[in-house]
């Protein structure tokens, strides 16, 4: 065209010029409908579950605030519910997980089936669950025990179940984080009233036999339990790792029940043969545990219980974070108690000269970050613990 406009062109120029510029319209037009898919796209990965294909903590925030803003056309409230699944963990744990992905994907879309088509399923992460359903003329609890019932799985060797809590809202009762909160609360008070489990109950049966066998070890495992039950607090670890750590806590020297009595008793120091008969209970202990497959998550705690940050511990001789957090913190906590119990062959010392020795082993024989919050809850508790304490014998569990 702009040849054309010097020197007369044949009318064909013209024609392949308009052409062109069709293409090219025709081409933008298919430009912007695919960046219109794709920023549909990416819209729909920030509100959706990669996992389960259910929304997300965004996508429920943002359901939520609307709920609590405008509610629905035909009026009344709504149903917000909290799930948790228990038993995941160990499922986890013995069959993988990938099985454990696909179990999420089964459970994620049963529940959606459950609340459909006046509700709305969504995961919050791991294997939190959460739905938020139109009341209608329906009962908030029946809403809820569908859901639930959704939630179950049961097979050889497992069976997984959902402890979980709910509230109904309203259009400017409270806000979305409100709402969060108190079906959070809700649902932990109904995990800490359920029956006695399986697990529950063979815990508790070699709790049994561990205290007929050693009183003064299981006077000394409680004490452990209740320091790493506050610290896990503080860590704000999720509930089910958080009992994980409270059954290993209880249970990290149940292995010392195959320990025969002359070693485990002998007042004076152990020779090589004896110390490598002793640095097996953690084995045993982990053997014991594992026979029982919902207890093989503690057992994996129990197991890594002494060793220690620079990888001089027993047995794996692991370091670091290749210690699960669990076994860390029983680590720390179990020094502690038995440097501030008093013993046959040995006196009790104070908090201040047991908090001075932990710091003094932070990254040597614990993890340094977890001495520190452990520190400070201690001192929390006894404000004469301080730092600044004179120093006393080397921790040696």
């Amino acid at each position: 065209l702009v040849w054309d406009h010097f020197e007369r062109l044949r009318g064909i120029s013209v024609w392949l010029a308009a052409v062109t510029l069709m293409i090219v319209a025709l081409r933008l037009g298919l430009s912007y409908r695919e960046n219109d898919r794709l920023v549909n796209a990416l819209h729909s990965d920030t509100i959706t579950d990669a996992l389960t294909g259910l929304g997300n903590r965004r996508a429920l925030f943002a359901d939520l605030d609307r709920a609590l803003e405008t509610g629905f056309p035909g009026g009344g409230g709504y149903v917000f519910a909290l799930f948790d699944l228990d038993g995941f963990k160990a499922y986890n744990d013995t069959f993988g997980h990938p099985a454990g992905d696909a179990l999420l994907r089964r459970l994620g879309k049963s529940l959606t089936m459950a609340v459909e088509p006046q509700g709305s399923a969504y995961r919050l992460g791991g294997d939190e669950f959460c739905v938020l359903a139109e009341l209608r003329s329906r009962r908030p609890a029946s809403i809820f025990e569908a859901a639930r019932e959704s939630l179950k799985e049961e097979g050889e060797g497992f069976a997984i179940g959902a402890s979980g809590g709910w509230l109904v809202v309203s259009p400017g009762s409270l806000t979305a984080e409100e709402a969060l909160r108190d079906a959070d609360r809700l649902m932990y008070a109904e995990k800490s009233r359920r029956s006695p489990s399986t697990e529950k109950q063979t815990h508790d049966v070699l709790m049994r036999i561990f205290r007929e066998r050693e009183p003064s070890l299981g006077d000394h495992s409680e004490g452990v339990a209740r320091l790493c039950t506050e610290l896990g607090r503080r860590l704000s670890l999720d509930a089910e790792s958080q009992d994980i750590l409270v059954r290993a806590a209880e249970l990290h020297d149940v292995g010392k029940i195959a320990i025969p009595d002359e070693i485990l008793h002998k007042p004076g120091p152990l020779d090589d043969a004896e110390w490598e008969l002793m640095h097996r209970h953690t084995l045993i202990g982990d053997r014991i545990l594992g026979a029982t497959p919902a207890l093989r998550p503690v057992g994996r705690l129990v197991r890594s219980s002494h060793e220690r940050w620079e990888g001089n511990g027993y047995p794996d001789a692991i370091a670091g974070e290749e210690i699960p957090l669990g076994s860390r913190i029983i680590a720390i906590c179990d020094t502690f108690d038995a440097m501030t119990s008093a013993r046959a062959y040995k006196e009790a010392v104070s908090p201040a000269e047991a908090l001075a020795e932990l710091r003094r082993c932070a990254g040597t024989q614990f993890d340094p970050a977890l001495v520190e919050a452990f520190c400070d809850m201690v001192e929390g508790e006894y404000p004469s613990a301080g730092p600044g304490s004179p120093e006393v014998a080397p921790a040696v569990t």
